[in-house]
């Protein structure tokens, strides 16, 4: 008996060690949860041009305060013995058209001639001239005019700083390096001396959205289908100027009178992100040459940009309106940002026109 008994307790102190010895199951710890932030998207975007907006003379971005200002219209002498102009490198946009005796005269518009000391020479008006600057809602900076433009310039809503009238003494001054009518000049100061003087506004007005309809997108350049051009030759005969495309800037640099025409005052060459041709119907008013340019017509003309040139034609409603410039499709042309240069063409002078990647030598 007490031998069973001894059997007994012998094999449940084996089965105590054998269930002691069972290998143990790891204890599983609980995984840490990752927490994956989530993407979010900002569906607004990033507004770059704070206290900024697109100029209605040249596309660009430009400080509010500037480009809610009416531009400044101002002639400028082109002949030979009043070149070259100072100030013309600020001008936006000008406009180059025939005047009597086969010369040339410039309108610069400006958008910002702040600091500017010394603007022209400033010359004289001609009445299409003033449909021109109208459709900018410029104000009209000139000294003197023809008999033919009185009645354009005394029209309601002619805004004109004339050299020759009271305001004159106020807005010009003459220098002793050239002889007179080709030393007649203009300042900022002066300027805005003679508009605060006159009364006029200052703004553009209301719902006025300019002439230029340009390409919105600051990353990409209109690139048009046309002919190939280095060269453009508007044809004019005593200047005989010219515009050559340089492809590492892309913009046409100005020639006239046998070399490059520069400011007087930073002596850099004068360059051009577009150039229109605009041709137009035209008569003589008199027997002395004064040309009377019809502006309201419409007709055809070229858009140069990029290397390239394309057929275009142009528009007016009214005599004052903004010159609406379309493509071969009929559509409002689309023009890249930058400077523009504008020549009037006699339209019975289109074949001396020259658009080509030669530059020809005219003999008259």
């Amino acid at each position: 008996m007490m031998k069973n008994f001894r059997l007994l307790i012998v094999f449940v102190c084996m089965c105590l060690l054998l269930g002691g010895c069972k290998k143990k199951e790891p204890i599983k710890e609980p995984k840490e949860e990752v927490k994956v932030p989530k993407q979010t998207f900002d569906q607004k975007p990033v507004d770059t041009h704070e206290g900024q907006v697109r100029s209605l003379l040249t596309g660009k971005w430009v400080d509010e305060a500037i480009a809610k200002k009416r531009p400044i219209a101002i002639m400028l002498s082109n002949v030979k013995i009043a070149v070259p102009q100072s100030g013309i490198e600020n001008a936006d946009v000008v406009y180059e058209a025939p005047v009597e005796g086969g010369i040339t005269r410039l309108m610069g518009i400006f958008e910002n001639f702040q600091g500017l000391e010394k603007i022209g020479s400033v010359r004289s008006c001609r009445n299409y001239f003033i449909d021109f600057f109208m459709g900018f809602d410029a104000i009209y900076s000139h000294f003197g005019q023809a008999v033919y433009a009185v009645p354009v310039l005394d029209s309601e809503g002619v805004d004109n700083l004339n050299g020759l009238d009271n305001i004159g003494d106020t807005v010009y001054y003459r220098t002793s390096d050239r002889k007179s009518p080709h030393n007649a000049y203009t300042s900022a100061e002066k300027l805005e001396a003679g508009i605060e003087k006159m009364g006029f506004r200052r703004d553009y007005k209301e719902g006025y959205s300019g002439q230029f309809k340009f390409n919105s997108d600051d990353k990409k350049e209109i690139d048009i289908q046309g002919t190939d051009t280095k060269y453009v030759q508007p044809g004019y005969f005593i200047n005989k100027p010219w515009f050559e495309y340089k492809q590492e800037d892309k913009l046409y640099y100005r020639n006239q009178y046998g070399g490059p025409q520069i400011d007087e005052a930073t002596g850099k060459q004068l360059a051009y992100k577009n150039i229109i041709l605009q041709y137009t119907p035209w008569e003589y008013y008199d027997k002395n040459g004064y040309l009377n340019i019809n502006t309201n017509t419409g007709g055809k003309g070229k858009y140069i940009t990029n290397g390239k040139a394309m057929d275009i034609t142009w528009k007016k409603e009214n005599q004052f309106d903004p010159t609406t410039f379309m493509d071969a499709n009929g559509k409002e042309l689309v023009i890249n940002q930058g400077k523009t240069w504008v020549c009037v063409i006699l339209d019975t002078y289109e074949e001396r026109i020259n658009i080509s990647n030669e530059l020809i030598d005219y003999k008259d």
